[in-house]
């Protein structure tokens, strides 16, 4: 299926910096709540993650993350997913998209 470049300009993802991360203890599968600083625009969004095989939540904290931020939030167990964080599947798991360098809490990606 292709998609045209208006469409894609539609999808808003934006770089954001793991906060917090504790067990989604009420998701069917195994996954963490997540909270993301957005910066200033867009400021502190949670995110229900299955990535639970590669990521321990200590770990996620001060990483920087890619999200699309204009999805309709959705519950997911006791979480109101409002961003989706971006990874790849793997035969260990969800490996998430990885920044060079650092970027500004907020920046959106093209």
């Amino acid at each position: 299926m292709t998609i045209s470049l208006e469409d894609f300009d539609k999808v808003d993802m934006r770089v954001g910096t793991v906060v917090a991360a504790t067990i989604n203890k009420r998701a069917r599968k195994p996954a963490y709540k997540v909270t993301i600083d957005l910066g200033p625009e867009l400021g502190t969004k949670t995110s229900s993650a299955q990535i639970t095989d590669l990521y321990q939540p200590k770990d996620l904290i001060g990483r920087q993350v890619i999200v699309v931020t204009n999805f309709s939030p959705i519950r997911i167990g006791d979480v109101k997913s409002e961003v989706r964080m971006l990874g790849v599947d793997s035969e260990d798991g969800v490996i998430l998209l990885d920044l060079e360098r650092p970027a500004q809490n907020g920046a959106k990606i093209y």
